[in-house]
């Protein structure tokens, strides 16, 4: 995962006026101007950062071409419903001190109105003591509270050019047990099951157990968790052939039925519903960087990026 960090530019605002403003007009004028001034700098910040971002520079392209696909049909679709990134560029983008490591991060809020908590994009770069690196790109799309439609997640994490693990699903949100009418309408109707076979039948793929027995908690019974083995010029091959239509598949799957989808929650499980959020955010950011970022960053830089992503988890 990656992160950047941004010192905010003070701007001074002078008024050429041999006539004295009055209090009133003049206070309207550097609030305007004031405005305008942040409006400008959070567009930039987001630009900047969102095109170190989709660089993806370390990985093949095939597996690049997915993923900018990925961010740009997820971005075009729900549109206005997303916030600028506001991440210090130091946050959004940052690497170690002996350059051995570095990461992009691109957090996009949503709209009050919408039914989005946050999409999070990342890449990972990570040379390795063998002389290999670890490549690791992901995106996952948080909802709130308005729904409790499933969430989404992909991450392609690549040691070197002839071994994948691909993982794809829309965690739930609920107990499948306990709401078996969740279990058929996100997971039966939308036959997510086709598409975990398709990745699942292919003769270079072997299913992939995480040694994460909370992650594995996780997921959906239509999860796609699998190691690809296989030549480096077959596996450029099969992302673009056999992962990117499947990939493009739940993607819409989840923009459709759970992003765009209309599902409202009951009062009566709102609290339920937020209790687990916000434990499964708090135990994503205890995994994901609390454990492995300050190995890769040391703890300043680990400590001004999980500040920053606390606060847009809200946790």
């Amino acid at each position: 995962m990656a992160i950047s960090s941004y010192n905010i530019l003070h701007s001074s605002f002078f008024f050429p006026s041999t006539t004295p403003l009055s209090p009133k007009l003049s206070t309207i004028k550097i609030s305007a101007s004031s405005s305008t001034s942040s409006a400008s700098s959070e567009m930039d910040l987001h630009s900047q950062g969102r095109a170190k971002f989709l660089e993806f520079p370390f990985v093949s392209a095939p597996h690049r071409d997915l993923m900018v696909d990925l961010v740009s049909t997820v971005e075009n679709r729900l549109g206005s419903q997303l916030l600028p990134c506001t991440l210090p560029l130091d946050v959004q983008h940052c690497r170690n001190e002996t350059a051995t490591a570095q990461a992009s991060l691109h957090i996009r809020s949503g709209h009050q109105s919408s039914a989005v908590d946050f999409i999070l994009g990342s890449w990972l770069h990570c040379k390795l003591p063998t002389g290999a690196a670890l490549n690791i790109t992901s995106l996952t799309g948080y909802l709130n509270l308005s729904t409790d439609a499933p969430n989404f997640i992909i991450e392609l994490i690549q040691s070197n050019p002839t071994s994948l693990v691909f993982i794809l699903d829309l965690p739930p949100r609920k107990d499948l047990v306990l709401y078996p009418n969740y279990l058929k309408t996100f997971y039966e109707n939308t036959q997510l099951e086709t598409h975990r076979q398709t990745i699942q039948n292919l003769p270079e793929v072997s299913p992939y157990v995480s040694p994460s027995l909370y992650l594995r908690s996780l997921l959906s019974p239509t999860s796609i968790m699998v190691r690809v083995e296989t030549d480096e010029g077959r596996m450029e091959e099969i992302i673009k052939n056999e992962i990117c239509p499947v990939v493009k598949e739940v993607v819409g799957i989840w923009l459709d039925h759970c992003a765009c989808g209309g599902r409202e929650v009951e009062e009566e499980e709102m609290a339920c519903l937020k209790k687990r959020d916000e434990l499964v955010k708090k135990k994503t950011i205890e995994i994901d960087l609390g454990s492995n970022f300050p190995r890769l960053f040391g703890p300043e830089l680990t400590e001004r990026v999980l500040g920053a992503i606390k606060q847009v988890y809200n946790v």
